[in-house]
């Protein structure tokens, strides 16, 4: 199980890490932030995509073709954590070195669109007060890295729960008639 985690969580993090070298950055100066969102979770689904493979590989190379949904989940669960902290890190990066007014960017954008969808003045300030404490969390490194994973993990969650199920597989009973 170890081989096909790393293999499979190393390739789910690799294309993280290209995918924020080289979109994250060239979006970040566009002032709609939306492309990059979407973009972002797009990325997710490509990366994620690996649980599968990883979770089906095993079960068909290793596992003799069968497997619970307890072990395919913790399979997956393994995929996604490996992709998920190689996101994090590739974002660690990406923000301090790149990056590191990505939060004053991210609220004027976040506020203009509430603006723009015609947010009154009391929501605009609630907003910005829910933002600011965002904020302070993205001024030490632990608090970049939990939001990090608040971001990115739910998606590998998921993913691997809904690999789990498809891909469970029981053993095929061999019922010899007595006869």
């Amino acid at each position: 199980m170890k081989k096909t985690v790393w293999v499979f969580g190393s390739i789910s993090g690799l294309i993280f890490v290209l995918w924020m070298a080289t979109i994250y950055t060239a979006c970040y100066n566009n002032p709609n932030m939306e492309a990059s969102m979407w973009m972002g979770y797009g990325c997710m689904i490509v990366a994620f995509a690996f649980v599968f493979v990883g979770v089906k590989n095993f079960r068909d190379k290793y596992n003799g073709g069968t497997i619970t949904f307890g072990k395919a989940f913790k399979v997956g669960l393994y995929i996604a954590l490996i992709g998920s902290s190689a996101y994090v890190a590739a974002w660690l990066v990406d923000f301090y070195v790149f990056m590191p007014d990505f939060m004053d960017k991210y609220m004027a954008h976040e506020l203009l669109r509430a603006k723009n969808h015609g947010a009154t003045l009391a929501e605009l300030n609630k907003q910005k007060e829910q933002m600011q404490t965002m904020a302070n969390l993205y001024k030490t490194p632990v608090g970049v890295i939990l939001l990090t994973y608040l971001e990115v993990l739910p998606v590998g969650l998921i993913m691997t729960l809904i690999a789990a199920l498809i891909l469970k597989r029981k053993p095929e009973e061999n019922i010899t008639a007595a006869v």
